[in-house]
């Protein structure tokens, strides 16, 4: 029984964030077809039910680049991997020295997500907070708000490649951490970065749902660096025409574009639906 595993952002959305008619109707051909899927994306839970809402993705999804496992039918989470108070404040250290903004992502003990941030410093990291408060849902509040019973997630952060370089080189000593960048808002000056539990990977989401659910082959979907992890497990890997060249050269075949169903197109022709 084959799983098909979708990132989101750059992948099965289109630029607008938005899931297309003709992407959603594919998703019905799978279903009518009896072919089960699910997310695997960088995004929280509130940030990732607006796109799919309405389209039946009913299978655990792993939210947080893997550091947490959402399971609709229980409505709670049933993996999670945290970081430890050292493990924050020595990314919150590295990254005010480079005079980046952290915005921590939280997972309080009643199921609440939230973000919390240092001092805006820039236009760019006041995209970034209305980014994560307008369209991705999140209550976004200054670091002095956060409650010592709040777990932690990740952290996040946006600045120039050398800055985002040196602070994964300030933390290279914390074992348990994993850091993934990408290029921020098409700025090729820009690069947001996440910083999470290593354990909390992609690939380590996928492995989990195929040996807890019992599925032999896995398909997945990416366009960039957090979805190595998985691309390494998966029976197969695609990666759209947009998606970084590392992906590209990892996929086993490239796709159409983001922006053109390229996913939907390719699943149409790999199933024979419709």
């Amino acid at each position: 029984m084959t799983l098909v595993v979708f990132d989101m952002d750059g992948t099965l959305l289109n630029a607008k964030s938005e899931l297309t008619v003709f992407t959603g109707e594919t998703l019905a051909l799978m279903r009518a077809a009896g072919i089960p899927y699910t997310v695997a994306t960088g995004r929280t839970l509130q940030a990732a039910l607006g796109p799919i809402r309405g389209h039946q993705f009913a299978l655990p999804h792993i939210l947080k680049n893997g550091a947490v496992i959402w399971c609709p039918q229980q409505q709670d989470y049933s993996h999670s991997h945290l970081l430890t108070q050292q493990e924050v404040w020595h990314v919150m250290t590295a990254m005010t020295v480079q005079e980046i903004t952290p915005f921590v992502f939280t997972l309080e003990p009643d199921g609440r997500h939230a973000v919390y941030h240092g001092s805006l410093k820039s236009e760019t990291e006041n995209r970034l907070a209305e980014l994560f408060e307008d369209e991705r849902h999140l209550p976004l509040e200054p670091l002095r708000a956060m409650p010592d019973t709040a777990h932690v997630i990740n952290l996040s952060g946006m600045a120039p490649p050398d800055a985002v370089q040196s602070v994964i080189d300030m933390i290279a000593d914390e074992e348990d951490l994993v850091a993934y960048t990408g290029q921020a808002f098409q700025d090729k000056n820009l690069r947001w970065m996440d910083i999470h539990h290593s354990n909390g990977s992609k690939g380590g989401g996928v492995t989990t749902l195929r040996d807890e659910l019992g599925y032999k082959e896995i398909i997945v979907f990416g366009d960039g660096e957090n979805d190595l992890s998985m691309f390494q497990v998966a029976s197969e890997s695609y990666a759209p025409a947009n998606a970084d060249p590392e992906i590209k050269s990892a996929a086993t075949d490239v796709i159409g574009h983001h922006d053109e169903d390229g996913v939907a197109r390719f699943l149409r022709e790999r199933f024979e639906l419709g």
